[in-house]
């Protein structure tokens, strides 16, 4: 019997990874740097924290590094509080079916708590979550399990027994980390043979992940 769902925000439920991939050249270019190749991909499901500490590394300690990391979330924000993001398909649903079979939820997020809670507040869905984890709320950054196993304490439940719904290859390597079930919804990323080993299971949309749960392959 499945006891929680676990959710990311960012490409898991809300279409916000354009936004956020859209904001890295400009916020970089506005401090005279280049986004070196490739470098985008490594920062999916990581914390701002983190980020900063990865790209003042790439960077050689460069002064306009970690400012062009902040000018990037200032501008994603700003769209993002002015516009929202559209849910992805099946949220709904499959909120609403965890609901009627009373598996509490939660949100570990490396997006600010203010991002967050916008987000669940536009999108309706406030409703279904007991607890949130943020980015800013200071614990490591994925791949490390701490944000889930965080969400897990407050919601009372064993991670064994705890579904989380990740979009991103960190997430999934945070989730099997955590001794976590998992179910993978890919969004700006493939899985590699890697993740697909690690991932409980790989669900083509959320509407697969109600699909799964209710056949009994989670939990």
């Amino acid at each position: 019997m499945l006891e929680a769902a676990i959710f990311d925000l960012d490409g898991l439920m809300f279409d916000t990874e354009p936004i956020w991939v859209s904001a890295w050249e400009p916020a970089f270019r506005q401090h005279g740097l280049e986004l070196k190749p490739g470098l985008m991909q490594r920062f999916f499901g990581m914390s701002q924290h983190r980020i900063e500490e990865l790209v003042d590394e790439e960077y050689g300690h460069d002064p306009r590094a970690v400012p062009a990391v902040r000018e990037h979330v200032r501008i994603g924000i700003e769209e993002m509080l002015a516009h929202g993001a559209p849910k992805k398909p099946g949220l709904d649903n499959l909120l609403a079916f965890l609901a009627e079979r009373d598996v509490p939820c939660a949100v570990a997020s490396a997006s600010p708590r203010a991002i967050v809670e916008t987000h669940l507040l536009k999108g309706g869905v406030e409703k279904y979550f007991s607890a949130i984890i943020a980015g800013d709320d200071g614990l490591p950054s994925k791949p490390a399990p701490d944000v889930f196993l965080e969400a897990a304490r407050r919601l009372h439940v064993t991670p064994a027994r705890s579904l989380v719904l990740e979009d991103s290859p960190n997430g999934i390597r945070a989730a099997s980390a955590g001794d976590f079930l998992s179910a993978m919804v890919p969004d700006m990323v493939a899985p590699t043979p890697e993740i697909r080993g690690l991932a409980t299971c790989v669900c083509s949309s959320l509407l697969d992940v109600r699909d799964f749960v209710e056949a009994g392959k989670l939990g």
